[in-house]
């Protein structure tokens, strides 16, 4: 509980502390966020895994991305990548470490593939945005 309360005490105070240039003509980007929910080392190692690929890909503005954690009691772990509140990829983990550098290849995959396709959606002049 402690560690949620540090983690959302230092996001605020570095949005609180981001110097404001007083500009209200130009609007403020944000680019997308990585939001991490993981407890277990494997969930944080994971993550870190991720993240790192995340930051290399191109194109990736305004996409939110979730790593949500479920601990499955005396079975391991639940992760689930989300984009934009739709899951995307879903894996399990064992109790025991394992290696989860092919998971984490194949979360990063499967994101990029939903976000491509999330891009042709919007090309698509035949595709209403509100489904009709």
């Amino acid at each position: 509980m402690a560690v949620k309360f540090l983690k959302c005490l230092s996001l605020v105070m570095i949005l609180c502390c981001t110097p404001y240039n007083g500009q209200a003509d130009e609007d403020l980007e944000v680019g997308g966020l990585l939001l991490v929910n993981t407890v277990s080392r494997q969930g944080h190692d994971f993550a870190h895994h991720f993240s790192q690929y995340w930051r290399d890909i191109p194109n990736t503005q305004g996409f939110n991305v979730q790593i949500r954690e479920i601990i499955v009691p005396s079975a391991g772990t639940r992760l689930q990548v989300k984009l934009s509140h739709k899951l995307v990829y879903q894996t399990f983990l064992g109790r025991r470490q394992s290696p989860i550098s092919e998971k984490v290849e194949q979360a990063v995959l499967t994101t990029v593939n939903a976000i491509n396709l999330f891009n042709q959606d919007l090309d698509n002049p035949d595709m209403a945005g509100d489904e009709w």
